[in-house]
């Protein structure tokens, strides 16, 4: 968000200090789902299975499994099972079959029938067949997602009972489309990717300095050239619905109206001495509450879900600088109204529309002070709180409210400015610590978090360097508002996890199956910073890299299980590339041979042919930068021997 954010960045290179003790989650299940996991290590998924007990054996996909629906529960089901079945068929290149029966060996099977577990929660039993069974259509959803990540890394997957469900329930995702555009693609993208990792809710901030993009018939005038159709965004709101994501919409008001206010400069908010705001809108005219309620009544049909977002951050500070106000104030709300009434008075009327359509109200919480009027914003809406201003998370609960942790530590994903502290956010946040190291003496009063992307410097980054930079915090945040045990004590021991879990499988640009370095363990001698890890080259994810300090020599390392013959290596290169290096193997990972070098290395995508050698590890030696930073590689890839993958 925020003007505030390039401040903040410059200002606030390090992130808070941890609060010890931070890491406790509530347990919602009955006391039957609480018994204590087997000693043995669950299979990998992001976020974690909350609960796993081994079993023996194996279970294996094959070109004969069906997705085997509960005849009983083939209506509730249908959905589920056909969107699983679209992914499955996206994962491994051939359609999957949906039958109603019970699920026979090498079958995945879907049924309900599990009341106790909480509504998104799942039991998945994996034996000769794997069984998800819940209570709700969701719960059985979200069963799928874990199947799906663990069929990305493998055709087959040990025996055991898993039981799981989240901390939250909302969980996700916001981007700034108000001061850059985002593609309907990239959208739909993030929309699946979402929902791989079990997150439920995509936060649109439709309008803001740079731009208004939503259609609008009752006011078409104040529309950006690069928009949402209404049909774009029902095309969005079926897949979210396909997919369990609920999309939550934002058009800011009353401030960051810049694009409104450029199309009605009769509206602006002028001072005392005549200045006028470019993205203040004036609240004690009239018409401005007309073309609001204007937008609000056309928006509301539009969007089915349970939420409308009006914005309300980062209005007024100096409001002695516009007696309008504290007039508009007196003549509306009492003789000893302030000025600042006139917001509070704003926020409730908008709040009286939305409740009027059947949905409940969000706003961010700068703008929620003690003192400074006569009125309170209505304690039905829910608050999302990022910075620490006004009052604590405590004292908004205290007041009635519902308080979202949008914390700008570590949820804010900058261009241009502040990124998250992925290492922090995974070992030491959770949910549950908002900004300042807040808390809630009752933490069911917090549904969650989304990691929020704000695009103060639209051009500072494409939709791809976006996507690439949100992977990791993104997962980071999947597993800490999913609140299972973690995967792996430390962030760097989380990466390689994140890698070999992937993208969802329909998303664009993954890496060859025959690559042989995909998603296998990596290492390297260092990296540049904990945003890009050793796991990043082998990720198949050409947007992320791995990039090491600024000096030689380094290195790159990959385990690819067993001794691989490899006669062919990609490196696809950053700007920051090897002038000279070596690709090496070795059987030991101590002692190495050299199958290729060069000390006229160019950078780009280096295509290297024609190689012979064979071993376990294999690595990139590098002995001289092109460039003064370190080493920078999207992706490094070794083809040869397919056993065993």
């Amino acid at each position: 968000m925020r003007l505030l954010g390039l401040l903040i960045a410059a200002v606030c290179a390090v992130c808070a200090p941890a609060l010890p003790g931070a890491d406790a989650h509530p347990t919602p299940v009955a006391a039957a789902h609480a018994a204590p996991v087997a000693a043995a290590a669950p299979p990998q998924t992001v976020p974690a299975l909350r609960q796993w007990t081994a079993g023996a054996g194996t279970y294996t996909f094959t070109t004969a499994t069906r997705i085997a629906v509960d005849p009983a529960y083939t209506a509730q089901l249908a959905d589920e099972a056909a969107t699983f079945a679209d992914d499955l068929a996206a994962l491994t290149g051939r359609s999957v079959a949906v039958v109603s029966a019970a699920p026979a060996p090498g079958d995945i099977g879907l049924t309900l029938g599990e009341p106790t577990l909480p509504a998104e929660g799942y039991r998945m039993t994996v034996a000769a067949s794997v069984t998800i069974r819940a209570a709700t259509d969701t719960g059985a959803f979200n069963g799928t997602r874990s199947v799906l990540q663990l069929l990305h890394q493998s055709t087959s997957v040990p025996a055991g009972t898993a039981v799981d469900w989240p901390a939250k329930p909302e969980r996700g995702l916001m981007v700034d489309q108000g001061r850059k555009f985002f593609t309907v693609d990239w959208l739909k993208q993030h929309i699946k990717e979402l929902a791989y990792l079990k997150l439920n809710t995509f936060h649109f901030h439709l309008s803001d300095t740079f731009g208004f993009r939503l259609e609008s018939s009752t006011h078409p005038e104040i529309v950006s050239a690069d928009h949402y159709t209404k049909q774009d965004i029902a095309d969005l709101i079926a897949l979210g619905r396909k997919y369990h994501v609920t999309i939550v919409p934002e058009v800011d008001t009353p401030g960051h109206m810049n694009a409104v206010l450029a199309a009605h400069p009769e509206l602006k908010l002028k001072s005392g001495s005549g200045a006028l705001s470019p993205d203040f809108i004036d609240l004690s005219l009239p018409a401005s509450y007309t073309l609001i309620e204007d937008l609000i009544d056309e928006y509301l049909p539009l969007f089915p879900g349970p939420y409308w977002h009006i914005g309300a951050d980062e209005y007024v500070t100096d409001y002695t600088k516009y007696p309008q106000l504290l007039s508009y104030a007196r003549a509306h709300y009492g003789a000893n109204a302030t000025a600042k009434d006139t917001y509070y008075g704003f926020v409730n009327w908008a709040d009286a529309l939305v409740r009027a359509g059947g949905k409940t109200t969000r706003m961010w919480n700068d703008g929620i002070k003690s003192g400074d009027g006569t009125l309170t914003p209505n304690p039905a809406i829910v608050v999302e709180y990022w910075y620490t201003y006004g009052l604590t998370p405590q004292q908004l609960a205290a007041a009635g409210h519902t308080v979202a942790n949008a914390s700008w530590t570590p949820t804010y994903y900058v261009l241009g400015g502040a990124k998250p502290d992925t290492t922090w956010m995974y070992e030491t946040w959770t949910a549950d610590r908002f900004e300042g190291g807040n808390t809630l003496s009752d933490p069911a009063k917090n549904p969650g978090s989304l990691l929020h992307v704000w695009c103060d410097n639209p051009t500072a980054e494409t939709e791809d360097q976006i996507a690439a930079g949100i992977m990791y915090p993104l997962r980071a945040l999947a597993q800490q508002t999913w609140g299972s045990p973690k995967p792996a004590a430390t962030y760097p021991a989380f990466t390689p996890i994140v890698a070999a879990v992937g993208h969802n499988p329909a998303w664009p640009g993954v890496a060859r199956p025959d690559n042989l370095t995909l998603g296998r363990p990596t290492i390297a001698s260092s990296t540049e910073t904990a945003n890009f890890p050793a796991a990043a080259a082998t990720d198949g994810d050409p947007g992320t890299r791995w990039s090491s300090a600024y000096r030689d020599p380094q290195w790159l390392q990959v385990d690819l299980g067993a001794v691989r013959r490899v006669d062919r290596v990609v490196l696809r290169w950053e700007a920051a590339y090897g002038k000279s290096f070596r690709i090496q193997l070795s059987d030991d990972a101590a002692t190495w041979r050299t199958v290729y070098s060069t000390t006229t290395g160019a950078g780009a995508v280096q295509d290297l042919t024609g190689l012979t050698g064979s071993g376990r590890y294999i690595r990139v030696y590098g002995t001289r930068r092109g460039m003064a930073y370190g080493y920078s590689l999207y992706e490094f890839e070794a083809y040869g021997d397919p056993t065993h993958q």
